[in-house]
């Protein structure tokens, strides 16, 4: 995809379907930075929205951190939930185009934005579908294999499953403040679980869950939502009742979930 370049002053906007991507603190970078970094953009953005479809917001702002001493690429990024959303994205000024590529925190964040903005007590679906869909991407885009997708979804389950035989509190309360007690493992990957088994359910009706998300971006999205308002349009998205039947299984539950490598291998 050919880039468009547009780069005045602190910034830098391309255009990505019908996407304005725009930039900031660009020019903190070197001349090779720059283009290192507006390229990782670039091919992360359209590789997520070849998953999940277009984006329906017309403009995304970027906000970058650069950083002089990081041991990953990115070794921090969250949304900024505005008017429009936009990423902030802690960076290593020095990665190379390769080792941002392979890294997975871009496909995370971006993932979130298909999503509305949940309760506290729903995060562990916001955090769920961002690390299922993470590895979603990169399979489906050749970064990851599929045997290297199985391995990464079974690795973040066992790591839930660990912190659940200490943190065993109903999930949506443990969702609402897992950043006190330090119980992102076992919220964001039972969500994950949550997610894996949805798309296992549709499969057996000809569907995917990127296929439902790409319907929902494109009629339903609103930029606030509850937890059960967002699930009832997936089942009136899929036509049928995979997500609220599931949802009644994961919200307050307390364990994590039996899913097999055998059943991610069907993803």
């Amino acid at each position: 995809m050919k880039l468009l370049w547009l780069c005045l002053f602190l910034m830098c906007s391309f255009k990505i379907f019908a996407v304005d991507v725009v930039i900031h603190n660009l020019d903190s970078l070197t001349t090779n930075g720059q283009e290192t970094v507006a390229t990782w953009i670039d091919q992360s953005l359209a590789k997520t929205q070849n998953t999940l479809g277009p984006l329906q917001q017309t403009t995304l702002p970027i906000y970058l951190k650069p950083q002089y001493f990081a041991f990953e690429p990115v070794p921090w990024a969250s949304v900024k939930r505005n008017n429009p959303d936009g990423l902030e994205l802690h960076i290593d000024r020095y990665a190379s185009l390769n080792a941002f590529r392979k890294d997975w925190t871009l496909y995370h964040e971006l993932s979130h934005l298909y999503l509305p903005l949940l309760p506290y007590t729903g995060f562990w679906l916001s955090e769920g579908f961002a690390s299922y869909m993470q590895n979603v991407i990169m399979r489906d885009s050749g970064v990851i294999s599929q045997a290297q997708f199985v391995q990464r979804l079974n690795a973040g389950f066992e790591r839930a499953r660990l912190q659940t035989k200490t943190k065993q509190q109903p999930l949506n309360e443990l969702s609402s403040d897992m950043w006190r007690q330090r119980a992102q493992q076992r919220v964001y990957w039972t969500g994950a679980a949550f997610f894996v088994e949805a798309d296992l359910a549709l499969q057996k009706q000809g569907l995917s869950l990127a296929s439902v998300i790409k319907r929902y971006q494109a009629c339903c999205r609103t930029a606030r939502s509850s937890a059960r308002t967002f699930i009832k349009e997936l089942d009136k998205l899929s036509r049928s009742s995979v997500f609220t039947t599931l949802y009644a299984k994961y919200n307050t539950r307390t364990d994590f979930p039996a899913v097999t490598k055998a059943q991610l291998n069907k993803l």
